[in-house]
Order: structure tokens, then sequence, then C-alpha cells
């Protein structure tokens, strides 16, 4: 069972939702927690709610510049949970190339720029945790999903290599899949969400998860295994059922 008090865990995309209630349980459990995101108030706030250690400090991940300038300023860490995100729910036929960019480059690149530059020092230690929050979306191709399917679907596939690079070592990975949660990004959607929960509901389960050494949690648990079991479905009934 991992321990977080006393750890440094720095969350980046932390500043409202699922990352905001992720800062509060671990800074409860006695870890000293950085927060990052891009606004200064919004964190600030956080940090002064938060029951332990903390502090704020901004980044921009699609500055890879600025992304290097916060790990300067955040320094050695025992952990880092990336949550960043934006969504906008869009179909093939109404295609937005600033707004399917967006979310490939924040959703995903934007993780693999906030790993490049916490990796390295975790890999000369061999001693590190870094978790990546994918999404039950990024199993397979879904309808309206087009770009933060993709990009939730590149970061899942990111964790699952440097999973297997590093299994060994002292550097831990791991990677929750969570389904929706009420955020003002779920809040786009004018369809039925099954299985939504609270953001405090999604923390709880990414903390359990944490505490564990095992490689992935999906979740909840029973909606999951619609969208995990999907992927062994021939394309015919897929698209059938989820088109």
């Amino acid at each position: 069972m991992r321990e977080f008090s006393g750890k440094k865990y720095w969350l980046v995309g932390a500043s409202e939702g699922l990352g905001r209630a992720l800062a509060m349980k671990l800074s409860q459990m006695g870890a000293e927690v950085i927060v990052s995101a891009r606004s200064k108030e919004r964190l600030e706030d956080l940090v002064a709610e938060l029951p332990g250690a903390g502090r704020a400090v901004t980044i921009d991940v699609s500055d890879p510049k600025d992304v290097q300038r916060a790990a300067d300023e955040v320094g050695e860490i025992d952990g880092m949970v990336y949550l960043a995100g934006v969504y906008w729910p869009q179909k093939a036929q109404d295609w937005n190339a600033d707004e399917v960019e967006k979310m490939c480059d924040i959703n995903f690149i934007g993780g693999a720029r906030v790993v490049g530059v916490v990796l390295p020092a975790m890999v000369e230690r061999d001693r590190g945790h870094i978790v990546l929050t994918g999404s039950l979306s990024g199993f397979r191709g879904l309808p309206g999903a087009t770009g933060y399917g993709a990009s939730k679907a590149g970061l899942m596939y990111l964790a699952e290599g440097m999973y297997a690079d590093l299994k060994d070592t002292g550097v831990d990975v791991q990677l929750a899949n969570p389904g929706f949660i009420k955020t003002r990004l779920t809040d786009k959607n004018d369809f039925k969400m099954p299985f939504i929960m609270e953001p405090e509901e999604a923390a709880a389960e990414m903390v359990e998860h944490m505490g564990t050494d095992h490689f992935k949690k999906s979740f909840p648990w029973g909606f999951s295994l619609l969208f995990r079991f999907s992927q062994f479905w021939p394309d015919w009934l897929y698209y059938r059922v989820f088109s």
C-alpha cells in the first residue's frame, strides 16, 4: 500500500473538477500538493482551502517552455498526476479543426510534455510515481467524440508504453480511466450520461487506485465493463450498438 503522508505530489490540471477534488483528498492524507493550471486565482483559492501543505504553480501545457519553467519551479517531486483536459462534443460531419487540435494538444501532447520534464529525474533516482488520466472513451471509437476520444486513446497508450518499459524499476506508472464526471466539460453534453459521478466520487476512485500497485483502473466498474469488453466485439456489432 502506497503512503502519501510526507510525499510531494504535482497535480497538473487541478484548478477545478476532478483535479481539485483529488488535491483535497491527497492533502487530507498528508501529502504536500502542488497544484497547477492556467488560472492563478483559482489555484490560489484551492491552496487556501487545502487542509495541509500546498502551493500553486501556473502552467500552460501547450507551451513547452512554460512546462519547463513550471517544472523548475516545482522542483523535485515524489509523484505527478496529469489531469489537464479540454473537450468539445463534435461529430466528424461538424469538424472544427481548431477544437480538435486543442483537444489533441492539451489532452495528449500536453501530457507527454509534462512527463518529459519529470520522468528523466525519476529514472535517474530510480524512484517516482506518474499517474495519467485517460477515459472510457479512449478504448474504442465513439460517435461525437472523434477528437476527445483520440486524444485520450493517445494518452492511454503513452501510459501503457511507459509501464512496459518501467514496470521492473523504481518508477511506478499508473493509468486511471474514468467515465462521465460532472464538470464544466460534461455540462456541454446534451445526451444522457449513464453512471455520471461527482468529482469527489471519482477522486476517491483515483486515490484508491493510486494506493495500490496495480497499473490500470477503469471506473465506474460496471459501466467500464461495457467499454472494456467492446474491444473484443466484431466491428459490425460494435458500431451497430454504439452508433
